[in-house]
């Protein structure tokens, strides 16, 4: 029953918030469009629940700037300042309320991560695909970011373990502190986040885990 609670809020919410936040959202197309062009939406295959992938969207925050070999510059080099603040503000992630409406995110569970990364988790880490993705997470108010990778795998875990309306409650009511003071918007030293690459062999801290 606590399930089919989530979903109807899930559907309940997503549907307000593409409604009240509608003409924010096309403010923000035409933004980016004038600033980047076209397209205004990032597409990436993102592993959803149990692994399967689905197209995640966003607006974009990058530009496609590539070298004289035609690879991509460092994504410190793309980000536009209009790109820093969408991503500030969390307003990059509002087309994301499509994929909660859609049933392949909720509103709250782990962030969703690059299809790519699914061979390289451990088998504990990859318990994260045993809840549906969300928009915001237990790991995104425990340092978003900012956090490394083996700290957001505890706390994704910890969430699948633990995972209760109320809990759903309070996460969403610390992401909007979150989001309002800008915490843990990229990693340390990097623009955005630093690929994940495998898994060293200690252990994080377990402070993140309440």
């Amino acid at each position: 029953m606590a399930l089919i609670v989530k979903r109807v809020a899930d559907i309940a919410g997503a549907a307000v918030g593409l409604l009240v936040l509608g003409p924010l959202m096309l403010v923000v197309a035409a933004l980016v469009w004038v600033s980047m062009g076209s397209p205004v939406l990032f597409r990436q295959l993102r592993a959803g629940y149990e692994g399967c992938p689905f197209a995640l969207h966003k607006f974009r925050s990058m530009t496609d700037t590539r070298d004289a070999a035609g690879n991509p510059l460092p994504d410190r080099e793309r980000v536009t300042a209009l790109g820093r603040f969408l991503r500030k503000s969390s307003l990059d992630e509002l087309p994301e309320l499509w994929n909660v409406l859609k049933g392949e995110m909720s509103l709250v569970g782990p962030r969703p991560l690059v299809a790519r990364y699914l061979d390289r988790y451990t088998p504990q880490q990859a318990r994260r695909h045993e809840a549906r993705p969300g928009l915001t997470g237990w790991a995104q108010v425990h340092g978003r970011n900012a956090l490394d990778w083996e700290e957001r795998f505890v706390c994704d875990v910890w969430y699948v373990d633990h995972w209760s309306l109320w809990l759903d409650l309070r996460i969403i009511v610390r992401t909007v502190h979150t989001v309002l003071v800008q915490e843990g918007i990229s990693a340390a030293g990097q623009a955005t986040v630093e690929e994940f690459r495998g898994t060293p062999t200690q252990s994080p801290s377990a402070e993140l885990r309440r």
